[in-house]
């Protein structure tokens, strides 16, 4: 029964220790997604650089050549740092055509499915080959590094990580992300762009623009807006925004004094401080 027992974990170390460089790079992978999402920097910073310039190469490497014939170590790894260098710009240039663009969560899918997908496939292929052909990482023959213990720590680690991935996943679909906080404000013609703005005028004479306010800001804004012709007052107006709430409106413009090359001024208030000021030159004639 014992000579039972240690024969069968003896057989699981040798099998485990083919596929041990897959293990940790599995590993290390989800706890540079863990990393992110939580925002631990100094790991973030170190496993991000992993995850970017050397993950993907070895991950693909690994998938393209299972026997450890087919290239040297010294190989192997310089051709994971080139292959990352080569296969990250191309997945964020595939991103660039669709909806969801070249952003963090983007980026970090993709790849991470990447990685995952490779090393899935250098299992598969690994696993087809005569044991004696197979490439794997030979480990220091100490107790430390003993098969049964780094196997159970390995898989220890795997099922944690495992567990955090997903506790993550729900977490940030269930968790909206606050993004900057911001307030657009803008200004456009009556036709709807930012251009032909009426600038000449005669005195009494009345023209419209078209002011925009957009809420940014994850909590309501109350907003002034005020409109200024060399400092005077033409025309104010306050308005409180929600959330994600727009308002555009056409703004008449009427001018009470003469010149040329006059300031008109688009000023914008966010909880009684001065925001943005926009303006345009404008000429008055009688």
């Amino acid at each position: 029964m014992y000579q039972e027992r240690f024969d069968k974990e003896s057989i699981i170390g040798d099998i485990m220790s083919h596929y041990r460089d897959l293990q940790i790079s599995l590993v290390l992978v989800i706890l540079t997604i863990i990393s992110v999402y939580y925002n631990i920097e100094k790991i973030r910073t170190v496993l991000g650089l992993l995850f970017i310039l050397f993950f993907p190469g070895y991950s693909l490497i690994a998938a393209l050549f299972p026997r450890k014939e087919d290239i040297d170590g010294i190989e192997r790894l310089a051709l994971s740092f080139g292959l990352s260098i080569a296969v990250v710009p191309l997945i964020g240039l595939g991103l660039n055509y669709t909806p969801w663009g070249i952003r963090l969560n983007p980026i970090l899918i993709s790849i991470s499915l990447f990685t995952i997908l490779c090393l899935t496939a250098a299992f598969l292929r690994r696993v087809r080959l005569p044991e004696d052909e197979r490439f794997f990482v030979e480990m220091p023959e100490t107790e430390i590094f003993s098969g049964s213990r780094i196997d159970k720590i390995l898989s220890a680690l795997l099922i944690i990580s495992i567990i955090a991935a997903l506790v993550t996943l729900v977490y940030v679909i269930v968790t909206p992300k606050v993004g900057e906080k911001f307030t657009e404000f803008y200004i456009l013609g009556l036709e709807g762009k930012a251009a032909d703005y009426p600038t000449e005028y005669k005195i009494g004479e009345s023209k419209e623009v078209i002011m925009g306010v957009v809420n940014h800001e994850y909590e309501e804004v109350e907003y002034t807006f005020k409109l200024k012709l060399q400092g005077n007052i033409l025309y104010e107006e306050s308005f409180i925004l929600n959330h994600e709430e727009k308002l555009e409106k056409k703004i008449e413009i009427k001018p009470d004094t003469t010149g040329e090359n006059m300031k008109l001024q688009f000023l914008l208030f966010k909880n009684g401080e001065q925001y943005r000021d926009l303006h345009l030159w404008i000429n008055v004639t009688e």
